[in-house]
């Protein structure tokens, strides 16, 4: 009977992709959606990826659209409002509730306010029958029951206009000046969500109120929860507690913007002092329908997709050739606003290069769309799509809250189905099988239209910019060439380990670790392999290769090459396939392995699916024994590099990271060097491979991690082939102390600097040596929390000085035992030295025992909260093998965490603060507008 019943479903899904394109999409049952009396939309779906919690969402279905011209950044401001008093929660009584509770605002608690909507959440809520009621009230509040008192909302202005000042700049003001062409000089254009100034200053108190009352209300909002919870409980909580909130009847009607359509091209060019590099944007606006999703939206997306990941494939080939006027092209279909979505090509030319780049990535664009793509490549794409639809659905129960509320807000916000993935794969399965090259030819063809173009290009003073006319022309050009040709067939690749002579070795022994329980094998080449099943993280396995040594071990005429390194390696491709090959051998392959040389250390690190552990061996197997050191990757490398320069150059914020250096380090320093011409003199490819041949050429140096969802069954053969066979010795290396010192213990400067909008960068730091131990760790990084706490109280709430100030504290082990603490905000000019006056004064307080308990109990409760949470995943029992094996000690256990935490009092912050401020080293650096 199953058999009969497989063949007939499989023959229902064929009928319904090959004929039936206007059959619904299938809905995945486990998401829970209703509708109450007032309008009000609510989704629920329970999950234990993260035991015991769940995380609450309000969607808005309102954005900065809906604003009148007097009424912009009212919608952003209102957002802020949200945290400044309801009727439930006075003042700052939704952060002061959740923090108790070890939920931290800017990291748990958040909300954003877009063109369309604004969008509240509180993240990982523990569900106690207190905490349920607590994060259900907090939405209920938001829903109808701001207080908007005038006191608050004055003392909101200061702080959003520091959020303004924070996120002004060159490009900033390139968007704002083209912004019209990218929305089609519609509404859109004229109501970015950050507002005006002058508006969000001076406004009246009842614009606000009005811009509520009208918006907010039940038939445009939904809550979605998420999490750790009985469904139909939490549903009759809901329906009796947002029932009641009462619907506004003969509200303003909740439009939609439609674009007008425009035949000529609509072109914009932007320049700032502070952008010196140039970028091009074209891009053709399509209608996107909110109506219900069918087969036929199913297909059109995945052949929009393929075409996408086949154009990015071509663009990056030509990348990899140092004649190429381009440093990267994107292309590809997505959104852009509820009622449009776009074909855009994203340009960065190469300097003085803008009108080749646009012309060869738009003659690129045109082959596809006269010739379409090659069978080889299109293979690929599907390999890839069904690989990822498998991987998908093999991790449906631990998809993150996160991810399950982006499917929900799709769907309350555009109406996108919420599907099915299991289900919609054997949909998907039966159209990738039939998809041709004619299929994927109409459809870009159907993507490359003639009207509503627009062309948007980031231009450089004095440089020769792409013009209209330039861009008019040379689109004439390109679309009737008679010269293009179809992009060539490839030849048949290798195998990954082409060129490779594996003499497998063996496991000699095997251990089980007592205080763990994982297996620790040592091979036959004296390589250690510490491995752990856990599967907390369906699908997913973790390695990390590891070895002591780093850059500290090579001389300072190495370290410019060092530096690069990274970077030089991986544009090189690996084994017998360059970069361009690569990415094809591994097509359908969910696999990866990257390398890193850092200070102490060098470690290759990996992930993959558990099928393909395989393919994860392979390629670490490969970055010992068949690294590439390519010529031309080197030569493009060092163009991109030449760019970056000119990048930097008027950069306000990498002048602000170069002045800071030689500020701290002097002019010339050879281990804190600047990232300048006369540095990029110094790089040689051949200093690359010696250096990285050095660091890697012993993995008998090394210790081996693995650990996820993959079985020893699986696991040992793969090592014996992989591992085992790399020659090895028993050489050991370790690190050297090559730690620098400031030139001067105390400093105190101004560093002003040209700049557009006034604004004040203010940089802080004290540290001091301190013996290591996990508690006084742990203490250091409790004292910049807190600081936190208060600065977020003081210099943002109290005086609106700042949009946020961060306060970091921490206690290194390696190379020097050193505790520090920096604080850094942006600010207001004319408040600075106010604003960092109280930094200080908030220091002292510390020190001299003023800590307020309340302060410790929400950073406590926050530590605890996230190590318990932490044990729901694969890294936290990586973590715990790597800090046994590399550090000595059981993180695990409670003595060396909760035992510690549990016993803090304000007397140890008080003491920690006193030890790194005696006799401390410092600097303050404030950078300000040059008059």
């Amino acid at each position: 009977m199953k058999k009969i019943l497989t063949v007939l479903s499989l023959f229902l899904i064929t009928s319904i992709s090959a004929q039936n394109l206007s059959a619904p999409l299938p809905v995945d049952s486990s998401i829970k959606k209703g509708v109450l009396s007032n309008g009000m939309t609510y989704y629920l779906h329970s999950t234990d990826v993260t035991k015991d919690v769940a995380s609450y969402y309000i969607i808005q279905n309102v954005g900065s659209v809906l604003e009148e011209d007097n009424q912009q950044g009212l919608a952003h401001f209102l957002e802020h409002m949200a945290f400044n008093g309801t009727e439930n929660f006075k003042g700052k009584g939704i952060l002061n509730t959740l923090e108790k509770e070890g939920i931290v605002f800017g990291k748990d608690i958040n909300a954003y306010t877009s063109f369309d909507e604004t969008v509240y959440n509180v993240d990982n809520v523990p569900t106690t029958p207190k905490l349920i009621d607590t994060g259900l009230q907090i939405l209920h509040d938001w829903s109808n029951y701001l207080l908007l008192t005038e006191e608050e909302i004055d003392a909101e202005r200061g702080v959003i206009k520091e959020e303004w000042r924070t996120r002004q700049n060159g490009q900033m003001r390139i968007l704002e000046s083209t912004i019209g062409a990218m929305f089609g000089h519609s509404v859109y254009s004229k109501r970015l969500p950050i507002g005006l100034m002058d508006i969000v200053e001076n406004f009246e108190y009842k614009a606000l109120r009005d811009f509520y009352h009208n918006w907010y209300r039940t038939d445009l909002q939904a809550i979605a929860i998420v999490g750790d919870f009985d469904v139909a409980e939490m549903e009759a909580k809901i329906k009796s507690k947002f029932s009641a909130i009462p619907a506004i009847k003969n509200g303003p009607k909740r439009f939609n913007i439609k674009i007008d359509d425009n035949q000529a091209l609509d072109y914009a060019i932007g320049m700032d002092d502070e952008v010196s590099t140039a970028s091009i944007q074209f891009g053709i606006r399509h209608n996107n329908s909110l109506a219900n999703e069918t087969v036929a939206d199913l297909k059109e997306s995945l052949l929009n997709g393929i075409i996408s990941s086949i154009l990015r494939e071509r663009f990056s080939n030509i990348t990899q050739n140092p004649d190429a006027p381009f440093i990267g092209v994107r292309a590809g279909y997505s959104n852009a606003t509820r009622l449009h979505n776009a074909f855009n090509i994203q340009i960065t030319p190469k300097e003085g290069k803008q009108q080749e780049a646009f012309k060869l990535a738009m003659q690129e664009i045109n082959r596809a769309v006269k010739f379409g793509f090659t069978n080889a490549e299109i293979n690929r794409v599907l390999v890839s799509y069904k690989s990822g639809y498998e991987n998908q659905i093999a991790k449906l129960e631990d998809r993150s809250h996160k991810q399950i509320i982006k499917i929900i807000q799709s769907n309350y916000l555009d109406n996108n189905t919420i599907g099915d993935l299991a289900k919609e794969y054997e949909i998907a399965k039966q159209i990738l099988n039939h998809i041709t090259q004619e299929d994927l030819l109409k459809q870009i063809q159907k993507l490359y239209t003639k009207k509503n173009r627009s062309l948007i290009v980031t231009g450089v003073k004095g440089k020769n910019n792409l013009t209209k006319n330039q861009a008019i022309s040379i689109l004439n050009e390109v679309e009737n060439s008679t010269t293009l040709k179809p992009y060539k067939e490839e030849e048949a690749l290798k195998p990954l380990m082409a060129g490779v002579n594996l003499t497998p070795g063996k496991i000699i022994n095997k251990e089980i670790n007592k205080t763990l329980g994982f297996t620790t094998y040592t091979l036959s080449n004296n390589v250690k392999v510490h491995f752990q099943f856990v599967n907390k993280d369906k699908n997913k396995v973790s390695m990390l290769v590891h070895s002591y040594g780093g850059t500290s071990l090579l001389p300072l005429e190495d370290m410019p090459s060092a530096s690069i390194l990274g970077n030089v390696v991986s544009m090189s491709g690996l084994g017998e396939f360059s970069a361009t090959e690569l990415p094809k051998v591994l097509a359908g392959k969910q696999a990866n392995v990257n390398f890193k040389i850092s200070g102490l250390s060098e470690t290759i690190s990996g992930g993959s699916t558990t099928k393909d552990v395989e393919t994860m061996l392979k390629l670490a197997n490969l970055r010992f024994t068949k690294p590439r050191f390519d010529k031309t990757a080197y030569n493009v490398f060092m163009q991109n590099v030449d760019n970056y320069l000119v990048r930097k150059s008027q950069d306000l914020k990498s002048k602000m990271s170069d002045s800071l250096t030689v500020t701290l380090y002097g002019e010339n320093n050879p281990r804190k060097p600047l990232f300048n011409k006369s540095y990029i003199q110094k790089f040689s490819l051949d200093k690359v491979e010696d250096i990285y041949r050095s660091r890697f050429a012993n993995i008998g140096d090394f210790q081996v991690f693995i650990s996820g969802d993959v079985t020893a069954e699986h696991l040992e053969p793969l090592l014996e082939k992989y591992i085992a066979s790399i020659p090895a010795t028993k050489e050991k290396e370790n690190w050297k102390d090559n730690s620098v010192s400031w030139i001067r213990d105390n400093t105190d400067k101004d560093i002003y600097l040209p700049m557009q909008d006034a604004k004040t960068s203010v940089k802080i730091a004290i540290k001091n040596e301190m013996p290591y131990n996990l508690k006084n760790a742990y203490l250091m990084s409790i004292l910049g929390d807190i600081l936190t706490l208060r600065y977020t109280q003081s210099l943002r709430e109290e005086e609106g000085g700042t949009y946020g100030a961060r306060s970091s504290g921490a206690l290194s082990k390696k190379p020097v035992s050193i505790a520090s603490l920096g604080v850094s905000f942006d600010c207001n000019p004319d408040l600075a030295e106010k604003l960092i006056s109280i930094v200080y004064k908030e220091i002292d307080l510390i020190k001299n025992g003023t800590i307020q308990q309340n302060d410790l109990d929400k950073v406590l409760t926050n530590f605890l909260k996230e190590r318990e949470e932490s044990k729901n995943s694969n890294r936290y029992d990586m973590n715990a093998m790597q800090t046994l094996i590399l550090e000595g000690y059981n993180r695990t256990e409670a003595e060396n965490f909760e035992d510690i935490i549990n016993a803090i009092t304000t007397k140890d912050i008080q003491e920690i603060a006193k030890k790194l401020l005696k006799n401390k080293k410092s600097y303050e650096v404030v950078f300000k507008p040059q008059q």
